[in-house]
């Protein structure tokens, strides 16, 4: 897949997270204050895929497959934080630290 249809492609998907962010909020399921989360979360699952697809067919001087995915953690950890926040300020601390100890054991894993 050429670079220029996965900018595309990934523009696409992130004007299809802020319309379901958007209609979350309209029928009920988050408040307004959510709507920024809910975005991050659903990125950083977009980042695991095109990571997932990068990884399939690498580019020299590239940002790499495995690179693409830890920053798809890292958005999903931040916006899953920031969400479950409105619940419990703890939970949100529980969320960041399983995130950076699944980072911490991926990356002793890939250096294995």
């Amino acid at each position: 897949m050429s670079e220029s249809s996965r900018n595309l492609l990934t523009f696409g998907v992130l004007i299809m997270t802020i319309v379901v962010a958007i209609v979350l909020y309209v029928s009920g399921l988050i408040g307004w204050t959510l709507i920024v989360p809910v975005v991050l979360l659903l990125s950083g699952i977009w980042m695991l895929a095109l990571g997932a697809i990068r990884a399939g067919n690498p580019v020299k001087y590239e940002r790499s497959s495995f690179s693409t995915m830890a920053l798809g953690l890292c958005a999903i950890a931040v916006g899953g934080a920031w969400f479950v926040f409105s619940y419990n300020w703890l939970y949100s601390i529980v969320v960041i630290l399983l995130v950076v100890a699944a980072l911490a054991i991926v990356v002793a894993l890939k250096r294995k």
